[in-house]
């Protein structure tokens, strides 16, 4: 069984995701669907031969101790892999994630036009948050490369493992990877402020210690975008400050009110007007009353802000949702399965 044959008929077919686990055929996902594709079952010869044809020589021993190993994967002329190998049931399995190899532009992306608007600010921390492949590092990337087209400065990006590959164009665009280029985010970040940048991409804020320097980044004049597994604005903030102990939640909660700029939420629909995925997007952009609110602990409050505040472009992912439904784009059933309030969405479609 050929890898590159596997991984060529999922481009085709335009999956996003390929699971290639001992014991089962390769299987895509397409816009969403899992799909078995028509190849044999893996065996778990086959599946330890497609890892060793991916996976850096030098990691194979990290693997084998841990059971675990995050990497990227390259095939000319065909997508770069985000790559997850593990073992299950005492076998190998991967999970594949395919990566465009030309960044798009935002314009592109059916995304509110706010987003634009936050390429142009100076300094401060930009999160852009959702579950897994809900087209956070697609949205991330597309905002360095608008600013990569139009500045000359320096980027820094720190990630677990390199996505889109970024060529320098009117920036000086530098690309650091975990494991290949630095112990950890935390590291990175510290060292990365030495490093002259103008712009800091850190793939997640995963840690108290990532989320500070973050945070201090921020607060000394860069601007610092990253990402959060989180599913709204106000749940966002709250895992931040939650992330430390309780004698250090004011002073992070003082912070985060004068740095933060701007919680993007993301989630991805199926689109039944034709083929391909549309976001669903939550905007808060952080204006005095919002500040307000994250100093004296009143997160629950922000929902309120983002309905009242649509005139200067954020918006509740309820209300974008329904604008999609109503558009076209996505199906009754999906809207209602995604929203925050399904009941209150159900009887907005039904006006």
């Amino acid at each position: 069984m050929d890898l590159h044959t596997i991984l060529r008929a999922a481009h085709d077919a335009d999956a996003s995701d390929v699971h290639l686990v001992a014991g089962h055929p390769p299987t895509m996902r397409v816009h969403q669907v899992i799909t078995p594709m028509d190849f044999p079952i893996i065996s778990k010869d086959d599946a330890r031969t497609f890892f060793e044809q991916m996976a850096p020589r030098d990691s194979w021993p990290t693997f084998d101790r841990q059971k675990d190993l995050d990497f990227s994967y390259s095939v000319e002329n065909l997508s770069r892999y985000r790559v997850n190998a593990h073992m299950q049931r005492g076998a190998m399995a991967m999970a594949m994630r395919g990566i465009k190899s030309k960044v798009p532009p935002l314009e592109k992306l059916n995304l509110p036009k706010v987003i634009e608007r936050l390429t142009y600010l100076p300094r401060g921390l930009v999160l852009v948050t959702g579950d897994t492949g809900s087209g956070k590092s697609t949205t991330l990337a597309a905002m360095i490369e608008g600013m990569n087209t139009r500045y000359r400065k320096h980027i820094m990006t720190l990630e677990d493992p390199v996505e889109y590959a970024f060529k320098s164009d009117k920036c000086l665009l530098e690309q650091r990877e975990l494991g290949a280029d630095m112990p950890s985010f935390a590291s990175g970040l510290k060292h990365a402020l030495r490093q002259d940048p103008d712009i800091i991409l850190v793939g997640e804020m995963r840690d108290p210690e990532t989320t500070g320097l973050a945070i201090s980044a921020a607060e000394t004049g860069h601007l610092v975008l990253s990402t959060l597994h989180t599913v709204n604005a106000s749940q966002t903030v709250e895992r931040i400050i939650d992330m430390y102990p309780a004698n250090q939640q004011n002073q992070i909660r003082a912070m985060l009110s004068n740095t933060l700029q701007a919680v993007i939420s993301q989630t991805l629909f199926s689109r039944i007007d034709r083929k391909g995925m549309v976001p669903g997007v939550e905007i808060l952009l952080c204006t005095p009353a919002v500040r307000n609110l994250i100093r004296e602990c009143r997160t629950f409050e922000i929902p309120n802000v983002i309905e009242t505040s649509r005139a200067i472009g954020m918006q509740s992912m309820d209300s974008s949702i329904a604008e999609l439904y109503f558009n076209g784009m996505i199906s009754r059933e999906d809207a209602i399965a995604a929203a925050a309030h399904p009941d209150k969405l159900e009887r907005q479609l039904a006006a």
